[in-house]
């Protein structure tokens, strides 16, 4: 009796440690990316530069044409402006991590005694500080140019839902740094799956303008769920249906490729 039962607590006490273990790890490779950005902070270029650009590239060369003025364009652009670059900003995820794998310090960690699992989810983790940056900035951009949301609640849900789906798209590109053999290969199949989607998403125009073919796959793309969530957050303060369907497709895609990622991590690690 007692040697049937004392295996199992081995084995129950093991999982518990290997968790804790893990967990600590993450939080370790979290703060080793953190301080891998404080001292090259040219790698926060596209949460800082990215943001005040297109805010003002777009704010003054379309405002005029497509809302009459820039104060009119504000309420459709700065949305629309928040969630492409909290999504543009994930594809860094796999970039970093394939970049890791090439100069060999993928290999230096395979020989350490720490969770292997956790060089591929501390990153991830730390990528919120970056999609937050991204939102603040966005924020801070739309404010000085006279953008007013409906409530503190609604920007604030907004925000977060930006931030939230960025993170799990991250995932995506995740997997392509795990896959490819370069850093340059997951950067230009990144840019070619995220440009389209973020241009072709009603984020910058009223989807109704387009072509009824173009508008087809506006209303399937799934960016346009999160700009339109977004959008109904910042200018009414309220939570839609989009906001739900944003928020139940970016678990779903969680829910897919972390364990496809993790999979073929794991095959490497």
């Amino acid at each position: 009796m007692t040697s049937q039962i004392v295996p199992g607590f081995q084995r129950k006490l093991k999982n518990r440690v290997g968790i804790r273990m893990a967990l600590s790890n993450t939080l370790t490779m979290a703060y080793r990316t953190l301080l891998l950005i404080r001292r090259t902070p040219q790698q926060l270029f596209d949460v800082t530069i990215q943001p005040i650009l297109f805010t003002l590239m777009f704010a003054f060369l379309f405002g005029g044409a497509i809302s009459g003025s820039v104060s009119g364009y504000l309420p459709i652009i700065i949305p629309g402006i928040l969630a492409q670059t909290a999504l543009t900003a994930s594809m860094a995820t796999g970039v970093q991590l394939r970049e890791d794998m090439e100069k060999g310090v993928f290999y230096r960690f395979k020989s350490m005694p720490i969770a292997r699992i956790a060089a591929l989810t501390g990153p991830l983790l730390a990528d919120l500080v970056r999609y937050s940056i991204a939102t603040t900035i966005t924020f801070v951009m739309g404010f000085l140019l006279g953008f007013r949301w409906a409530s503190w609640e609604g920007a604030v849900m907004g925000g977060f839902l930006a931030v939230f789906a960025a993170w799990c798209i991250g995932w995506i590109f995740a997997l392509l740094g795990v896959l490819m053999k370069t850093a340059q290969a997951v950067q230009g199949i990144s840019a070619a799956i995220l440009f389209p989607l973020g241009f072709l998403s009603g984020a910058f125009v009223p989807t109704s303008t387009l072509p009824w073919w173009l508008q087809d796959f506006v209303n399937v793309n799934p960016l346009t769920y999160i700009v339109s969530a977004v959008r109904q957050l910042f200018n009414q303060g309220t939570i839609g249906n989009d906001f739900w369907l944003s928020l139940i497709g970016s678990i779903a895609v969680v829910l897919v490729f972390a364990p496809l990622t993790l999979r073929m991590y794991m095959r490497k690690a």
